[in-house]
């Protein structure tokens, strides 16, 4: 009979972790820190619902009998650059709670001692230091294995992504060019919007470092995986744990098309429905936006998808050879330089991008997906003349 692994620690209890198949770590158990990893049917914290997990992958599966104990590793540092903010806070904590994780770096222009300060008191095994300033930086980012930058400025009622581009693309090219010169073979995981438009900042300054690694580098678009699975349960009564919706594109309104004609399991939906689950999805941040009235954006459900692309890639730099995970990516999949697509990872990176899942799309899907072309393709362009302006300006001096 085949035993499922749970970690006796906090790791993902917010469900970091995913239903297995056939063999696999279900999720994590208990309120405590435990040195040893038990094997038992389900967690007694999660149960059978554990929603925050990987799209379609098990976790490693260490080869031992039932009740056997083995020790996890705690062995990756990961540095977050924002971390005092709306996203940071909520993020750090879940990362905190990762027995992947054995260090934290946690740094902001300001406040992110006291931040560091409370989640080092939490008894998981990651170690907690903070940095502030940019004199703080590069001890930051040396040795890091994965680097998330949710800094920058939140939307605002009224304000569009692009509105945020001026004060965020400059945030993140600093960033980014910190990272290169510190930590350039890292996991790098761009959260700060404009997605579209910052990740292809953040190519073109690793480019002129002579650093880039298009495998390695990421837009962070899992938030919109998360909500596609959300709504589509919601609106078709299915277990959440078992839903999947490939959301594929950019990051941000029509550039968004979750396809849900690739939904696992596999659903009907009316047009009418297609077309509402497509909006709602596209529009979702707008829609945290205004029921906040001016206090926020999506910063709690923002940083529970970031932390499960973190944990999604600490999985694949432990050796788990089954992650797969939706990513806004350098990409060969379209006309497009960059595009969100579901991808394999692994050690160093991506390792394929699934393709297939713009194969055999309903009319509805192939019609966004032409429709949104060139908003992202001006998003990206953007994002690249920034670069590419700022190289210049800096090289005129």
């Amino acid at each position: 009979m085949a035993s499922t692994v749970a970690f006796s620690s906090v790791g993902a209890q917010a469900g970091l972790i995913q239903k297995p198949r056939n063999q696999g770590v279900a999720s994590y158990a208990g309120l405590k820190t435990s040195s040893s990893v038990s094997f038992g049917s389900e967690s007694p914290f999660l149960g059978r619902n554990a929603s925050l997990r990987a799209s379609v992958t098990p976790r490693i599966v260490p080869k031992a009998k039932s009740g056997s104990q083995i020790s996890p590793q705690a062995s990756y540092k990961v540095a977050v650059l924002g971390a005092a903010g709306g996203i940071g806070q909520p993020l750090g904590l879940l990362i905190k709670m990762s027995p992947l994780v054995s260090e934290l770096h946690l740094y902001d222009i300001a406040n992110v001692k006291g931040v560091a300060a409370d989640l080092s008191h939490c008894n998981s095994p990651a170690q907690v230091l903070d940095f502030t300033g940019p004199s703080e930086l590069a001890n930051c980012l040396k040795g890091v294995d994965v680097v998330v930058i949710p800094a920058g400025v939140p939307r605002k009622p009224g304000m569009t992504r692009d509105d945020l581009f001026n004060i965020n693309a400059s945030i993140v090219k600093s960033l980014v060019e910190a990272v290169a010169d510190n930590c350039p073979q890292a996991f790098i995981h761009i959260i700060s919007n404009p997605v579209n438009s910052t990740v292809p900042i953040a190519a073109e300054v690793l480019k002129q470092k002579g650093v880039y690694n298009p495998k390695k580098l990421f837009g962070v678009t899992t938030l919109d995986v998360v909500r596609a699975n959300t709504f589509v349960a919601q609106k078709k009564n299915l277990k959440l744990i078992d839903v999947d919706v490939p959301v594929v594109g950019g990051h941000a309104g029509i550039t968004i098309l979750p396809l849900l004609s690739k939904t696992r399991p596999s659903v009907t939906f009316t047009e009418g429905e297609t077309e509402e689950l497509t909006k709602r999805i596209q529009n979702a941040g707008t829609e945290v936006v205004e029921a906040k009235a001016g206090a926020g954006s999506a910063t709690l459900s923002m940083a529970y998808a970031a932390a499960r692309f973190v944990e999604s890639s600490l999985r694949a730099l432990a050796g788990d050879p089954d992650v797969y995970e939706c990513t806004f990516i350098q990409s060969e999949v379209t006309d497009l330089p960059f595009f969100a697509s579901r991808v394999k990872l692994g050690k160093n990176g991506v390792e394929s991008v699934v393709s297939a899942d713009l194969e055999g799309v309903t009319e509805y899907e192939a019609k966004a997906l032409e429709a949104l072309k060139a908003e992202l393709k001006g998003s990206i362009e953007k994002g690249i003349a920034f670069a590419n302006k700022q190289q210049e300006a800096a090289a005129s001096v």
